[in-house]
Parts: structure tokens; sequence; C-alpha cells
């Protein structure tokens, strides 16, 4: 039996609560330390080594502040993969570290449902320890299929340094939220050459023997304010109209009993739209952070201006004008979605799917609405696929054929989300199985009733043609 007064706390809570205060004021300071960072302890200023450390230091700062000794969570994995990471033979490292991360986390996330049953927040230890897991097991991966030993091997070693090790995993840059990113891009982040790696792909960026050396950097200001001004505009669309949309209200039994369908739909709709800006926030903020601190360089766009999107983990505008349920998802928590590709997707023998689907449930914890989400996301997925393979080329014609198309298969999109959405955030059984008893019922039941009375009158039909012919 669900908590209810638990699960109100979790959608309905009035003020943020300590945990969530103590994450805003790391997250602020973790920029204005970025800043810094990149200013004063540039490649230029301190040596890889005094980087490493300083990236380390702050962000086993931030675990302690927001989560007192459940940070041990986190450096305990941290430092048991890295034994993995030296003594585990090449070719099995990838396996053994895999099972070590994912396992602890899932006891981890066992424990949180059952110690507190459903009543802790979104931002405990186990947000940081997902983060973790993923960037443990991507360096595990990728020393397994060898992209990370052109770094390694050219200065002679055989894994990782400890302080590189750490510094991957627990810098402030991304200990909080993340995102994951590849360890060679982090490493040449921190030893100066993340931007002048890419410049090279730029025609004209080059000036003589030493050119990409002495080629200034590009500042990421711009990109930092755009990114800032974003998270205000979340924030305000949070607190303005968030608060006022709780998802709980979807199955709250007065309404589901008196409330009209087209109600029920439009409320399931907009509470779910409204739910998004939090990621948006979190994300976005993380994503300046790195930004700020010189992190994230993707390189030249095609009017020559700097990108600075190399780790961004979403796209609004492809989030909320998606025409299919991939092109939702491919937007959605992006690089997450690499990770699952590369660890599973790009690995399973067969049925990618359905199992990568299912790793990305056990992920995310064992709350049932996390399962009930990704396993309804599987047959979704297929059938979209299916149809958009069989019908699409038919509509390409005209543009105004397209966008009829395009307007269709958005709405489309948007009921598939409120159907396989709307248990990842109720998170309970209860309340999940009260949403599809209520809500999708109702459109199935309509739908059959209209295919029922076609029927019936075609019957009906045929019957009294036949009645004439025979006795007439």
């Amino acid at each position: 039996m669900v908590d209810k007064p638990s699960l109100c706390m979790i959608t309905q809570c009035p003020s943020l609560s300590p945990i969530q205060v103590n994450f805003m004021a790391c997250q602020l300071f973790a920029l204005a330390a970025a800043f810094w960072f990149r200013l004063y302890l540039s490649p230029r200023h301190a040596s890889p080594l005094f980087r490493h450390a300083v990236a380390t230091l702050l962000g086993t700062a931030f675990l302690i502040f927001c989560f007192g000794w459940y940070s041990m969570h986190i450096l305990t994995v941290v430092f048991a993969s890295y034994v993995i990471i030296i003594k585990a033979d090449i070719n099995n490292v990838h396996r053994y570290c895999m099972v070590m991360a994912m396992g602890y986390l899932t006891v981890c996330q066992v424990n949180r449902v059952i110690v507190f049953n459903y009543g802790i927040l979104s931002t405990d230890f186990s947000g940081p320890l997902m983060i973790i897991t993923q960037k443990i097991t991507t360096l595990a991966f990728q020393l397994h299929d060898g992209k990370a030993e052109e770094r390694i091997y050219a200065k002679k070693q055989h894994r990782p340094s400890l302080i590189e090790y750490l510094s991957y995993n627990l810098n402030f840059l991304s200990i909080l939220v993340g995102p994951c990113s590849n360890y060679t891009d982090y490493i040449d982040f921190i030893e100066g050459r993340h931007i002048s790696r890419r410049l090279r792909h730029h025609s004209g960026t080059c000036n003589g023997q030493n050119g990409y050396d002495m080629t200034p950097e590009p500042s990421p200001l711009n990109a930092v304010c755009r990114k800032l001004l974003i998270c205000c505009g979340c924030m305000l669309f949070f607190l303005i109209v968030t608060r006022s949309l709780p998802i709980i209200y979807n199955v709250d039994p007065h309404f589901v009993a008196n409330a009209p369908f087209l109600t029920r739909l439009t409320y399931a709709f907009f509470s779910i739209q409204a739910a998004r800006p939090k990621f948006y926030f979190a994300w976005t903020l993380a994503d300046a952070v790195n930004n700020a601190a010189g992190y994230g360089f993707l390189g030249m766009d095609e009017n020559g201006k700097p990108s600075w999107d190399l780790i961004c983990n979403l796209n609004i505008l492809g989030i909320e004008t998606a025409t299919s349920f991939k092109t939702f998802i491919d937007n959605w928590n992006i690089q997450t979605g690499i990770w699952l590709k590369t660890v599973c997707y790009d690995r399973a023998p067969r049925h990618r799917l359905p199992l990568t689907f299912v790793l990305s449930a056990l992920w995310h914890g064992v709350y049932p609405g996390y399962y009930f989400t990704f396993l309804t996301a599987i047959p979704i997925t297929m059938a979209a696929r299916a149809m958009r393979k069989s019908i699409r080329h038919f509509f390409l014609g005209s543009r105004g054929v397209k966008l009829g198309y395009d307007i269709i298969t958005w709405a489309a999109t948007q009921l598939a989300i409120c159907y396989t959405v709307m248990p990842f955030l109720l998170l309970a059984v209860e309340p999940t199985l009260v949403y599809y008893r209520y809500v999708i019922p109702t459109l199935t039941s309509a739908f059959l009733s209209e295919i029922h009375e076609r029927y019936m009158y075609n019957c009906f039909s045929v019957g009294q043609n036949t009645f004439s012919k025979l006795y007439i």
C-alpha cells in the first residue's frame, strides 16, 4: 500500500527542502568556481596534476556538504572500481566494472525504497551515484575497446593514474548532476588540449607552425549566459506553473470520478509538460557550469561560431516538437542515451531495444513506476518505428501535407508520452494502476465503441440487403 502523504510530499512540497537548498548552493558555487578554474587555473597557469587535485577536492567537498555520511557510498564504489581497473584483465574489465557498479547502485536504490518508503526527494545521494556508475562503466568499456589507449599508452601507462581517475569521477563540474562525458575529452580538458584539438577540424584556424597553440581560445561566456537565461525561465515556470499542476492530482479520487475524460486527458498532458522544466533547469545549469570552466567545446558551427554543446544533456526544442517517440528519447537526457547505446544497444547480439530499456529502468532505480514506463516504451517504440517506415513517405510530396502529418504525429507522440511517462512520475504501483484504470481505458473504450457501432451498422445493412433479396 502506497504511503499517500509521502507521495504527496514528493509532488507538492511547498518549499525547497534542505537537500535541495544545499544542491542549489553547491551548483551556484560551482558556477563561480568554474570561472575561477578557467581564468586562474588554466593549463597555462597550473599543472595538470594541480588542476586534477583541485577539481577532485572541490567535488568531494560538495558531496560531503550535500549528503554527509551518505557520500561514503559514492567514494566506496569509486575506489572499489579503481581496484578493478588496476587489477582486472583488460578483456574482462568492462564486465567486472559493470556488475560491481550496477550491483552497488541497485542495492542503494533498494535501500532507498525500503527505508524511505517513497518519501525521499529526488536530490538524494543516488543521483550522483547514478552518474558515477555511468562514468565507471564508460571508462571500463573504453579501456576494453581501446578508445582510451591512445592517451594512456602515450604516457607508457596501462591504466589511468589514481588522481586522473578520481578527478574524472569526482570533479566538481559534474559530481552532482553530471553529465557523464568521454574520459579522453575530460583529460584533454585538464591538460589543455580540449579546444585546440577540435579547432583543427575547422579550416582557417591555424596561424603558423604552432598556430593551434597560439590561436586564442573561444570564450564560453555567451553560451553560459544563454544557458543561465534558460535556467531562469525554467525556474520561474517551475515556481509559477509546475506547482499549480501537481502530478498526483491525475489520480485524485474525486477528480477521476467526476471529471470528464477530455478534462482528465488535458490535465495529464499539461501536468506532464509542467514537470519537465525542473529537469531542464538542472541539466542546463550543469552544462553552464562545465562551459564556464572551458569544458564542452564542440567546435565551430556552420556559421563559424563556437558551439559549446559537446556534453549538452538535452535539446528543449527537439523535445517539445518531437513527432515520434524516438525523437523525444533522442533529445532527452542525451548523455545517458549515449551511455546506454555504448554499453548495451551496440553490444547486445539480439533483442537490443528491450535489453536497453530494461537496463535504463534498472539504472534509474527500483520504483515500480520506472518499470511500467520503460517496459511499455518497448512496444510503443517498435510500433512507432514500423508506422513511420510504412507510411511517412506518402506524406512528403508537399510542404502542406508534410505539415499536417507532422501535426498529427506530434499529437500522437504527446498521447504516447502521457501514457508512458506518467508512471515514471507517480513512482508507485497503486497510483499507476488508478491512472491506467480511469484514463487509458476510457480512450480505449471510446475507440472500441466506435468500432462496435460501425460493425453493427454494417451487419444491419448486410442483413437488410440479404432479407430484401430473399423475400422481396
